[in-house]
């Protein structure tokens, strides 16, 4: 089977698979309690206002008629428009709007996953029963044990409030305190890395400085499982291939051991870490609902909760929607990434 035989038929299993999403949140509306007329009426609303909002919805048509009105629309990217959360608003640009601060979350935790992971899995295979293997096994052990709420609210606590109130010699240290919640502003506009990246290239630092202190706490806290995680695998990967027999014939033919280590060894643990690390990434984007919380960080997470809590069904559909498509997305790229860097996954 040639690679884009292979990418094709992932594509085409993809759509099959958000297919089914959208059907399974179109139902859901249905199989939820609550009539969604009475969320968005007023209280006092007669029969005829109410039965005008229903119209506006769909809702007077055979659920046949309006499964096909709902997926014809969002193979448009319409996905209606929002009665609570963002009133007169089209979902799709609600969404949207707050996908870039989640993603950036979540690709910040797993930058710093994979920064400290991948080190500590090798230094922790490489002296195996030694102190830096107990340390890391422990951290790995503590980290996958650590709910990401109670994480989130220590680390606020301590490093951002505590140092804070220092006094005395140890006062310095509360310069280093990152601020507790919210997205970095410059000049009242909320700042993204690219924006930062941006000011920073025309000479202006303290944009990207405020970025940084502001994506700290949450992309460490996001991170935490995914680093534990990350290095456990590549602590067991990398004993597993160190005890093969090509690795005792590259010793012996002289090859430098850093570079049997990390050209050989590490390249080939690297296959079953790069499929966690697309599936966690897609995890991140879809699971950051607490950590956003916690952070009052206005991504996809806290519209989700939001219009959970005002039943806004309009915003909640499309959230779930753009995730489902979001964990497609990233297993696509994942397939793609695997076949390329181990050929015979195309022919199994």
């Amino acid at each position: 089977m040639s690679f884009a035989r292979f990418i094709s038929k992932r594509i085409l299993q993809g759509i099959l698979v958000i297919w089914g999403v959208v059907t399974v949140v179109f139902l859901l509306r249905y199989l939820t309690p609550g009539n969604p007329v009475s969320f968005i009426a007023p209280l006092d609303a007669g029969p005829e206002l109410r039965a005008r909002i229903a119209a506006e919805l769909g809702l007077n048509q055979p659920i046949h008629v309006q499964y096909w009105n709902y997926l014809t629309g969002v193979m448009q990217g319409d996905f209606g428009q929002s009665y609570i959360v963002a009133k007169g608003l089209p979902v799709s640009e609600v969404v949207l709007g707050r996908l870039p601060a989640t993603i950036e979350m979540a690709v910040a935790a797993s930058v710093v996953a994979i920064i400290l992971s991948i080190p500590l899995g090798v230094i922790s295979a490489t002296n195996r029963h030694e102190p830096s293997d107990y340390l890391a096994t422990t951290f790995s052990l503590v980290g996958i044990s650590t709910p990401n709420f109670w994480l989130g609210i220590m680390l606020v606590l301590v490093l951002s409030i505590q140092l804070d109130q220092l006094s005395g010699a140890w006062a310095w240290l509360g310069w280093f305190s990152p601020p507790t919640s919210g997205m970095a502003r410059y000049e009242g506009n909320p700042i993204l890395f690219y924006d930062g990246l941006r000011y920073l290239v025309m000479g202006n630092v303290q944009p990207m400085i405020s970025w940084f202190q502001h994506m700290a706490l949450p992309a460490i806290t996001l991170g935490t499982y995914f680093t534990a995680l990350i290095t456990r695998l590549t602590r067991s990967g990398m004993l597993d291939e160190l005890g093969q027999s090509y690795v005792q014939a590259l010793r012996a033919k002289g090859l430098p051991e850093t570079r049997t280590r990390y050209r050989h060894v590490l390249k080939n643990t690297l296959i079953p870490i790069i499929t966690v690390l697309g599936l966690q990434l897609g995890t991140l984007i879809g699971g950051a609902v607490i950590t956003e919380s916690v952070f009052d960080w206005p991504g996809l997470g806290t519209l989700l909760i939001d219009a959970i809590n005002r039943r806004d069904w309009t915003v909640i559909q499309g959230s779930l929607i753009v995730i489902g498509c979001g964990f497609v997305l990233i297993n696509i790229l994942v397939d793609a990434l695997y076949a390329y860097v181990n050929p015979q996954v195309v022919n199994e």
